[in-house]
């Protein structure tokens, strides 16, 4: 049986019939409606045309509102035209549409302000076509609409999510000879980023400047809007630096406006001068900066930032939780994690479906697959989102029978699998060696549940084939895609390769990805590395001089590790970090250590035809081995290291964290960009299979 397999057994039963329901729910608003009601008949004085409008205005539900109207109609105040106004605008404020075109119909003189409101009604509801048939009565009826009407009719659709219509409505109006002002023009602004029709949003910027209203602040945040949704982020920078507005409004604007267009460089630098400037900004803007660092891979910036906003006073949502959380798992800094966790176990956040599956995911990167699915278990409503994220944890760290077996309590628990479900399944069987379970999966995928393989499919597919050595078969499911193979394809095809040293085919990947992806060094690199292990000093030479003439460099090895609840960066062969004397002298020992138990460097992994003494310092300054050893001369022996790193982690590395884990007696867990390393004993969690 699954837990929480129905709403039933996570909500209080109620013995009663689904009438006795409707009953129990509405029963407060029944009574304060009974309330009223029983006031309204008992004071001394009758409601007048000035008590009930009154009353209307602060009328916060449709039950108040209709013994309110109830009353005007008892009292004969109905068809009072400040009475009728008021109760026309009240229901339209609460979604009432049908009461408030009842009350409008009864009103026996309708002016341009009651049409005007009932067809804002309508078209805020999304029904564009009662909205229209509203605009013709009017006109039949002798009375023509002006601005205010036009306004109601475009800015109602684009807040409804009818954004084509109001863009239609917005051309009309110009049509008709109605000019917008800022409102209407804000409002326009938004829709036409929305169906991103950039042209027409220049012509309103061009109105906007003839009409001299450039410099209004609700009109230059929806001008900084459209422009970032149109992706025109050159029109982002112009419009904010020739209106200079600093307001919160504009801020979170432009962030959002950069962030959807990949510029987390100039977010970065604009949000630094709205702080400088004392700008009050409140939670949306820093929560903004934070998840456009996190979308660009500015994970330390996303950490710094997030600090920084608790220190200015600004607490988190529950929305800033899910946005940092994955710069946390990024850069294995758990601490600050669990301190995300706490702060939501208090403020009540794990309810949260979102909040739930991004800690899920956060433990998960940070090695901790046990506590990631603690709060999986702990999730009291799970989507999708939750079970991915534990599937995904569990092929991140090998463990390809539970993420099968937690695949299979998904589908018992009536949760729908979708794409990416899949990708995490046969995934973990790639990861696991299980060929003929990922086969099935692949298969199960379009027979049982209709999903259509994509690319990332064929990708894990070529990938698990690839790394069980039938290197051809993937080949020939390259052949027979039904759509064109992308980087990632020839990618996976391309590190099976390299685990088997199939030159041939590895060239053949090599050339299709040096077109499709001319400027990624990672192909280069890759390649370099299969010639390297094979000795063929001319194809490194060869690749080497092609990534010269291109302009392209080696991507450096970079590594974090967290001690102290501080995140430290390390770089393969750099020597700026403030420990590095200590770390080079522990490097050493190590060294010896390991010569002493026959642990030999595999040069192999070296792209050069140099000396061997030299081949070992290339090795030794990987910048994986930097990070552990800076972990262990940092922390208390029997301390668990966890390293995440920015590549795959090579052989020889993945040989000595072996050694190192045996005679130090840590464990150790490195990330690459392919999976979780657990080394403990002498011994990794991969079986020396990844």
């Amino acid at each position: 049986m699954c837990q929480h397999s129905s709403k039933t057994e996570v909500m209080p039963r109620v013995n009663s019939s689904k009438t006795d329901g409707r009953r129990c729910a509405s029963k407060p608003m029944c009574q304060h409606s009974n309330t009223l009601l029983h006031f309204l008949r008992h004071v001394s004085f009758p409601p007048d045309a000035h008590l009930l409008p009154s009353a209307l205005k602060s009328c916060p539900a449709q039950p108040l509102a209709r013994a309110l109207h109830a009353a005007a109609a008892v009292s004969g105040l109905a068809e009072d035209p400040f009475v009728a106004s008021s109760l026309l605008h009240t229901y339209l404020r609460l979604g009432a549409t049908s009461d408030a075109r009842g009350v409008f119909e009864r009103m026996p003189d309708k002016s341009v302000v009651g049409w005007s409101a009932l067809i804002a009604g309508y078209s805020a509801r999304g029904d564009a076509k009662a909205a229209w048939g509203l605009l013709e009565r009017m006109r039949s009826a002798g009375v023509e609409p002006n601005v205010i009407t036009w306004n109601g009719l475009v800015s109602g659709l684009n807040r409804s999510g009818s954004a084509l219509d109001a863009v239609k409505a917005l051309v009309r109006m110009h049509g008709e000879g109605f000019l917008p002002d800022a409102t209407g023009v804000s409002c326009a602004l938004s829709a036409v980023g929305d169906v991103k029709e950039v042209s027409v949003g220049e012509q309103l910027h061009g109105y906007v400047v003839k009409a001299g209203c450039r410099l209004d602040q609700h009109v230059v945040t929806a001008l900084i809007d459209m422009y970032g949704k149109c992706g025109r982020a050159d029109e982002i920078s112009h419009v904010f630096h020739e209106s200079s507005h600093m307001d919160v409004a504009t801020c979170n604007a432009l962030v959002a406006g950069l962030s959807r267009n990949a510029q987390v460089s100039q977010a970065l630098l604009l949000f630094s001068e709205f702080v400088s400037r004392g700008v009050k900004l409140n939670v949306v803007s820093w929560t903004s900066i934070v998840a456009c660092c996190v979308q660009n891979g500015k994970d330390l910036e996303a950490v710094d930032l997030f600090r920084k906003m608790q220190s200015k006073g600004i607490e988190p949502n529950s929305v800033t939780i899910p946005c940092v959380l994955p710069a946390f798992a990024n850069v294995a800094a758990l601490m600050h994690g669990r301190s995300a966790h706490c702060f939501s176990l208090r403020k009540g956040f794990l309810h949260d479906v979102y909040v739930g599956s991004a800690l899920v995911d956060m433990y998960a990167k940070c090695g901790k697959v046990r506590d990631a699915r603690t709060i999986f278990d702990a999730i009291p409503s799970k989507n999708t989102v939750s079970w991915n994220a534990m599937i995904g944890g569990y092929a991140m760290h090998g463990e390809a029978a539970n993420a099968v077996q937690l695949f299979c309590l998904m589908q018992k628990c009536k949760q729908k699998p979708d794409l990416v479900t899949f990708t995490c399944v046969i995934g973990a069987c790639g990861q696991a060696g299980l060929t003929e379970e990922g086969r099935r999966y692949f298969s199960e995928m379009q027979h049982s549940h209709g999903i259509s393989p994509r690319m990332e499919h064929y990708a894990c597919m070529v990938t698990l084939l690839g790394r069980a050595g039938k290197l051809d078969e993937a080949y020939d499911l390259i052949n027979e895609m039904p759509f064109e193979p992308n980087g990632c394809i020839w990618g996976s095809l391309l590190g099976s390769c390299r685990v088997y040293g199939n030159v041939f085919l590895a060239e053949v990947a090599a050339e299709k990805l040096f077109e499709l992806e001319p400027e990624n060094t990672g192909n280069y690199v890759l390649l370099s590395n299969i010639y390297a292990s094979k000795k063929m000093w001319d194809g490194v030479s060869r690749v080497r001089d092609q990534m010269k003439n291109m302009g392209l460099k080696k991507e450096k090895g970079c590594s974090w590790i967290e001690i102290k609840n501080k995140v430290h960066m390390l770089f393969a062969g750099d020597n700026s970090h403030p420990m590095m004397t200590a770390i080079t002298e522990k490097l050493k020992q190590l060294t010896i250590e390991m010569s002493r138990l026959g642990f030999a460097p595999s040069t192999d992994f070296v792209l050069h035809d140099v000396e061997e003494q030299e081949k070992d310092d290339i090795l030794a300054v990987h910048s994986e081995k930097l990070a552990v050893a800076l972990g262990l001369i940092s922390t208390s022996p029997g301390t668990p290291l966890r390293v995440i790193k920015n590549l795959r982690i090579c052989g020889d590395c993945h040989e000595a964290m072996k050694f190192i884990s045996c005679f130090e007696g840590r464990e150790i867990s490195v990330r690459d960009t392919n999976r979780f390393h657990h080394f403990k004993d002498g011994k990794c969690s991969c079986g020396d299979y990844w």
